[in-house]
């Protein structure tokens, strides 16, 4: 769907908007689909997935296996979530690069800049890292790292939430296609559904839409965040992080995410549908119509 006007936020270069642009995220193959006994040769549309090298000033941070789409979206929400970067304007540059293996996100970044600090080596890198979360993290403190508190947290209508999750849906356009990708999305007050972004990680959907949010400039503790997976204890870090105090998903969440998300002070609901939910954190700040 089309976002809001987007903030002058010098992100990508036009070569890697363009590809997010016009990538569909998903490709065509020739499948043998049986129904009630009977077998025809049809065309399928199929979720795409390759790996996304994730390259910070020439030297390779991690690999990710995600959709090719929205991969300005992915190169700088990856880069906050990670804490690579403090802030969107540290991100100079983002150029993609169309490898036999896959897709480099070759990134320029300030100096002041983390991601500046990399030097290479293979000890101190993630070269392994997938959409899982913590797959190539090497030292226990690194993988759980306790999500920044929300000093401003809105409160939202239950009925907000309703027509939120009730339009989701609709706006799944990966998902309709391939029935293969999760989806992460930011909804206003009055839940309406202002972005979507879909991935077959549901990390990387979530990285792409705190990306869109920041290199438009729209306020994230405004919103609500929903999920079509589960809400595992890093997609609540990741939303503390980046200012969501309010996420909705689909599916449970586990015990370590509840803890993490009573602790920063972020509204955790699971089990989301239009017509009932289980609130696990901070009921206060879901409001009976």
């Amino acid at each position: 769907m089309n976002s809001p006007s987007e903030a002058a936020v010098p992100t990508a270069t036009a070569a890697a908007t363009d590809a997010g642009a016009t990538s569909s995220g998903y490709t065509r193959r020739r499948i043998q689909r049986w129904r009630q006994g009977r077998r025809e040769q049809v065309q399928d549309d199929v979720a795409e997935e390759m790996p996304i090298d994730m390259r910070y000033n020439g030297v390779s941070f991690a690999v990710m296996m995600a959709t090719p789409h929205d991969l300005d979206d992915f190169a700088l929400g990856f880069s906050l979530s990670e804490r690579l970067i403090t802030e969107p304007a540290q991100l100079l540059s983002c150029e993609l690069h169309e490898r036999l293996e896959g897709i480099q996100l070759a990134m320029t970044v300030s100096p002041e800049a983390s991601a500046a600090q990399l030097d290479g080596k293979p000890e101190r890198l993630l070269p392994g890292r997938g959409s899982c979360g913590i797959c190539g993290t090497r030292e226990l403190e690194a993988a759980v790292r306790q999500p920044e508190h929300i000093r401003h947290a809105a409160s939202f209508r239950a009925g907000a939430l309703a027509r939120a999750l009730e339009q989701l849906p609709s706006l799944q356009t990966m998902n309709a296609a391939t029935g293969a990708v999760h989806a992460a999305a930011w909804a206003d007050a009055e839940g309406r559904v202002m972005l979507v972004r879909e991935d077959v990680g549901r990390h990387n959907a979530l990285d792409k839409l705190i990306g869109a949010l920041a290199r438009i400039g729209m306020a994230a503790d405004a919103g609500m965040l929903l999920l079509t997976s589960r809400a595992s204890y890093e997609m609540v870090t990741k939303a503390a992080h980046a200012g969501i105090g309010f996420m909705a998903a689909i599916s449970a969440p586990t015990a370590l995410a509840i803890e993490l998300a009573n602790s920063a002070g972020v509204c955790l609901i699971g089990f989301a549908r239009p017509g009932g939910h289980n609130v696990y954190t901070h009921p206060e700040r879901l409001l009976a119509d």
